[in-house]
């Protein structure tokens, strides 16, 4: 199979380094559909090879001349859409990062793409495949606390990770459909596919609280340069890119050719995103959840609760237990963090509690790789598909993506608004409760 990549940053080494790796049996590598030439020529480097690279508007002509199968979409949010369904009816199929997309309008463009041409699309949710998490899915599908009632969700993202999302372009909304969308659309299909059920209604609160010049954070930060490789070396808030090999390789020498600046100041001006949020979700089955995500918290981790008829379970992550003040890992999920930390011990705990019955807590398995040992196992279903036992479902599609990425459409719908969003009344191209794509949009 012939393999083309849709956008060369750092997303993207995680499939490069398994096709040029663990899964080159599985195909080539053939082009670079980058419109940075420093960016593609890293990637050149990596590999020992070198391959043509095309501009974005020259998608198609990449794909007829390299007679490409198969498309990796690690572009910015934003571009999804587009690139996946021309991909698609230029004769390819598609394995798209989170989020699917970040608007209605992408949802239609992607199916209306995907029924025309029949094009097969695969979803990287890989949080799905971290064994403690399918531990918590293994829980709820046995019936051990019963019928699922209601879902209590708290994710936080540290001073390293989270304020990373407000130097790079993911802090500007219509790149990024805001944290709701490229964060939480991984957590969203988490509790989807956990309990089985799909949103049908929504109610967001929040804004930008702690970043940006007007932000908490800002008065103690001092002045500050535009961008981190300007800054104090000591400064806990700047992250200087220059300093970084790799960062500095794939971005920092990019410059010059689109002029992105990967490190900006995480309190300047121009930021359109939110940093606190919080939601209630209803579920087309009965439950409801109520979700927390927080971008400034002193270590990183999720609290998951689920509340049945029968019992419950809680499942806690400390991904970080706290930040240094320099030197930090940016993503603590990705590249394992040693700690030692007596209060707050790195690690996973599931526990299971049955009405008048003791707590019992259940060992996780150990993972493979990042993103809590799941990155091994998507990829293997990415490149390997059918070459091992999937029991609790954990490979995805596009309907997948859709019903992930709709809470964060409707909660941004929500936050401008103050009003409750039915899912109903979003134009996705389907219904995100039907059972198959052909099913078209709701009435």
């Amino acid at each position: 199979m012939r393999y083309a990549v849709a956008g060369t940053g750092a997303r993207a080494g995680m499939y490069v380094g398994a096709l040029t790796g663990d899964h080159a049996d599985a195909g080539e590598l053939v082009a670079w559909c980058e419109p940075n030439p420093v960016r593609s020529a890293w990637y050149d480097n990596r590999i020992s090879a070198e391959l043509p690279r095309y501009e974005p508007a020259d998608l198609e002509t990449m794909i007829v001349e390299q007679r490409v199968d198969r498309l990796i979409v690690t572009t910015p949010d934003h571009a999804h859409a587009d690139v996946v369904a021309r991909a698609m009816r230029a004769g390819a199929d598609v394995v798209v990062e989170k989020p699917l997309t970040i608007s209605e309008e992408g949802c239609r463009l992607i199916l209306d793409a995907m029924r025309e041409t029949g094009r097969d699309l695969v979803m990287t949710f890989n949080y799905r495949y971290s064994p403690r998490n399918s531990e918590l899915r293994r829980v709820i599908a046995e019936g051990q606390i019963g019928r699922v009632l209601s879902v209590n969700f708290e994710w936080v993202l540290d001073t390293a990770h989270g304020a990373d999302y407000f130097r790079r372009w993911h802090r500007l909304k219509d790149r990024s459909g805001g944290l709701l969308i490229h964060k939480a659309s991984h957590h969203f299909d988490l509790v989807n596919w956990w309990i089985q059920d799909v949103p049908s209604r929504v109610y967001a609160t929040g804004g930008l609280t702690f970043y940006g010049p007007d932000g908490a954070g800002a008065a103690g930060a001092g002045e500050r340069p535009a961008r981190g490789s300007e800054g104090r070396a000591d400064d806990p808030w700047s992250l200087d890119i220059s300093a970084d090999e790799r960062l500095k390789e794939l971005y920092y020498d990019a410059e010059q050719h689109d002029g992105y600046i990967r490190d900006q100041d995480v309190f300047g001006a121009g930021i359109t995103i939110e940093d606190n949020l919080g939601l209630t979700v209803d579920y087309a089955g009965g439950p409801f959840m109520t979700y927390n995500l927080t971008a400034h918290s002193p270590w990183e981790g999720y609290r998951v609760v689920v509340n049945g008829s029968e019992g419950r379970a809680e499942l806690e992550v400390v991904e970080r237990s706290w930040v240094e003040a320099k030197g930090a890992i940016v993503d603590p999920s990705a590249n394992e963090v040693e700690q030692a930390e007596a209060t707050r011990p790195k690690g996973a705990r599931l526990v299971v509690q049955r009405h008048w019955e003791a707590a019992r807590e259940l060992e996780i398995p150990e993972g493979i790789g990042g993103h809590g040992g799941g990155d091994a196992f998507l990829l293997q279903d990415v490149f390997a598909p059918g070459t091992r036992p999937d029991p609790l479902a954990q490979a995805a599609g596009a309907l997948d993506g859709v019903r992930a990425v709709c809470v964060g459409i409707a909660g941004n719908a929500s936050l401008a608004s103050g009003q409750a969003i039915h899912i109903a009344d979003l134009d996705l191209g389907v219904d995100p409760a039907a059972d198959s794509l052909e099913a078209g949009s709701p009435a």
